[in-house]
């Protein structure tokens, strides 16, 4: 007959046994135990390192839209951004803001519970023309990289303003699979320089609107990328001289950094101006140019005088109540293409195969266009998705 068991081994080995058993029981954990802190000790080293980690899996909620705000200080157009906001659907976006280092956003710096505490915890110093822009920018899309939700990333300057609701802008954005990046050959040759080759081969060379919108995949190569950043860091500095700015307390209030030339080398005024060159020339060299939209999401109206005394000689103009009429800004909505005079290409303005107006933001707003823009109900309570033919 078979033996029944009624109590348990432990209970029937001696001390002696009973200690080995645990003993060996104890060696066994030790491996799995200490690979596990190892494994903990090298994630927190990377994240001091600044190495980003590994890309998190998929989320199983909406996928939302992340607005990435390079600010000054404050958010002077909050407002206009709260109605964008509270007539968007929660869950299907989030907001993310640098500004100057130390700036908080409470409830004494901005009236928007949608920027209350969205300030990144580590910011820098931007400098016009320096890549401590660039640097700016890739710490909003570090920072937007860490909720896996985020699948759109919106870069945003304080003057800029939606130009159609909420709803209408994320079935635009989740619509293409591709990222919408203004990139062209810049064949001035004002602004390459030589000393950048290898790394950055003159042939990748790219110009374009630093006002991007970039797909998960595209915000991640950004973050990733250490060697061109350095080539930037090195070779673009903005070199500030009186015949660009005039006055040097003028250069100073708007940040410029006064640079002495060196005896018997030739410097040019502008080195090359990172934020305009450095997304554009990184996706040429990467080979990802086919996964582009070639154009930017957002409008600004420039000066295009070819008179030099002007002193406004391309450069963007700021949008006052009277300019930012339903007119005015009709007339940017409908328009359909951009052309490309360098390379002699017209980019008519698709999503994902379907013609589509061209821009969904601008820029430079004021306080007062901006609050004429809300008064048109542009961005007033969001209808329901619907099919891009319908913009």
């Amino acid at each position: 007959m078979p033996v029944k068991r009624s109590a348990s081994v432990a209970a029937l080995l001696p001390p002696v046994v009973g200690r080995r058993a645990r003993a060996r029981l104890c060696v066994r954990l030790a491996a799995p135990l200490t690979f596990l802190l190892l494994f903990v000790a090298l994630f927190r080293t990377q994240s001091l390192l600044g190495i980003p980690p590994a890309a998190p899996p998929p989320s199983a909620g909406p996928a939302k839209v992340a607005f990435l705000f390079l600010v000054r200080a404050g958010v002077p157009l909050d407002f206009l951004w709260d109605a964008f906001f509270r007539n968007g659907e929660e869950g299907r976006f989030s907001v993310y803001v640098h500004s100057a280092p130390g700036f908080q956003l409470d409830r004494t710096t901005t009236g928007s519970p949608y920027f209350y505490g969205r300030q990144l915890a580590r910011s820098v110093k931007v400098v016009w023309g320096e890549a401590t822009m660039v640097e700016a920018e890739r710490m909003l899309f570090a920072a937007a990289l860490q909720d896996p939700a985020n699948q759109r990333f919106v870069l945003l300057s304080d003057s800029c303003v939606p130009l159609y609701n909420f709803s209408s802008i994320y079935t635009y954005l989740m619509a293409s699979p591709k990222s919408f990046v203004d990139s062209f050959v810049d064949k001035t040759e004002k602004r390459y320089n030589q000393n950048m080759s290898p790394a950055i081969p003159k042939d990748k060379w790219r110009k374009g609107s630093q006002w991007v919108v970039l797909i998960r995949k595209h915000a991640e190569v950004v973050v990733g990328d250490k060697k061109l950043l350095k080539v930037f860091r090195r070779h673009c500095q903005m070199v500030v001289t009186k015949s660009l700015l005039g006055r040097r307390p003028n250069a100073r209030r708007l940040g410029f950094t006064f640079r002495r030339k060196q005896k018997g080398v030739a410097q040019q005024e502008h080195d090359c101006i990172p934020d305009e060159h450095y997304v554009q020339t990184l996706f040429s060299i990467k080979g990802l140019e086919d996964e582009l939209e070639r154009r930017t999401l957002t409008y600004t109206s420039w000066n295009q005088s070819s008179n030099p005394k002007d002193k406004m000689t391309w450069h963007p103009m700021v949008f006052e109540y009277d300019t930012s009429s339903p007119e005015h800004i009709n007339a940017i909505k409908r328009i359909d293409h951009v052309n490309y005079q360098m390379e002699q290409r017209t980019e008519w303005c698709q999503c994902n195969g379907t013609l589509v107006p061209c821009f969904l933001f601008a820029r430079k707003f004021s306080y007062s266009a901006a609050m004429h823009l809300l008064e048109q109900g542009a961005i007033g309570t969001p209808k329901s998705a619907q099919l891009m033919i319908n913009f």
